[in-house]
């Protein structure tokens, strides 16, 4: 006579990789929570459904902790006011996740209308997605247990004053906001030259005195190496400066649309009865350390989890 099975069998029997897939679709959880979740509610998809929302308090805390360097960038412009703003996650996975796109869409409106004073008052605003609310902080917990990763509102800038605004995404990984005044079709046109050139700073005058200083210690160090007497030197370093310059500062740059290749950014405006006031660029993971995963023992790690279960 067969034995019976044991509760943990017929469970462990009863739940289908069909099951632990539509539950996944419906919450975004990790196969293994949701598996769990089936195995707790005995199969029924509604209660492991419920469980899941049950569990994502402590989930969302307990992902606080991880390094979000992945990401999107995401603009919003109404007119004379708009807002661009980094907002990041663990995996490159999750950026193209559509709950965390829309709550990305939403953050940066919210931004531009509300004027926020720094990111913590960011979170205290009003929003409401995908049953989470009432505030951008609520979501932005919920949404971390719902998908499973860390996410954080890194950074944003905020226009407001008076000035034509036009934005530009690459992708969702660069940004770019270019305040004018002028032509709309040219401003749009430098801000693509921004996402695919980066400069550092509007004009040569205004590139950082910290960077500045990096670059003549580089040429410093070249010239003392190359032997050239020192009046000799000295020039080398300059020249070597104001070529940085010219490379990092936006009008000096020479206009990637050029048809002779010579024209530069202010040209190009000064063409088309155009003025760039100012500009805002962000590039997701910017300047974040990111964490080398080792996938192999991440695998190894999440089957023998499974056996163990």
């Amino acid at each position: 006579m067969t034995p019976p099975m044991n509760r943990t069998e017929k469970d462990m029997a009863a739940i289908t990789a069909s099951m632990v897939a539509d539950l996944r679709a419906k919450t975004d959880a990790p196969m293994m929570e949701c598996k769990k979740a089936l195995t707790e509610a005995d199969g029924d998809m509604a209660k492991a459904e419920e469980i899941l929302r049950v569990k994502l308090g402590s989930k969302a805390s307990k992902a606080a902790s991880r390094v979000t360097a992945e990401g999107v960038v995401s603009a919003a412009v109404d007119g004379s006011t708009g807002a661009l703003v980094e907002i990041n996650c663990e995996t490159d996975f999750v950026s193209k996740n559509e709950s965390f796109l829309a709550f990305a869409k939403s953050v940066a409106e919210l931004i531009a209308k509300n004027n926020p004073a720094d990111v913590a008052a960011v979170g205290e605003l009003p929003l409401s997605q995908d049953g989470f609310g009432p505030t951008v902080e609520e979501v932005r917990k919920g949404l971390i247990g719902k998908i499973g990763e860390n996410m954080s509102i890194r950074r944003f800038k905020r226009y407001a004053d008076g000035g034509k605004l036009a934005a530009y995404l690459h992708g969702a990984r660069i940004g770019v906001i270019v305040e004018f005044d002028g032509d709309a079709t040219a401003a749009k046109d430098v801000a693509m030259h921004i996402a695919a050139m980066k400069p550092v700073s509007l004009s040569s005058a205004d590139v950082p005195a910290s960077l500045i200083e990096v670059e003549r210690s580089v040429a410093t160090a070249k010239a003392a190496e190359s032997g050239k007497p020192a009046d000799i030197a000295t020039k080398m370093i300059e020249g070597a400066i104001q070529k940085y310059l010219k490379e990092v500062s936006l009008l000096n740059q020479v206009f990637v649309k050029a048809a002779d290749g010579k024209q530069t950014v202010e040209a190009y405006l000064k063409s088309a009865n155009t003025t760039a006031k100012s500009f805002t660029m962000f590039v997701v993971g910017e300047g974040i350390e990111k964490k080398q995963d080792d996938f192999a023992a991440e695998v190894a790690a999440t089957v023998a989890a499974a056996k163990g279960q």
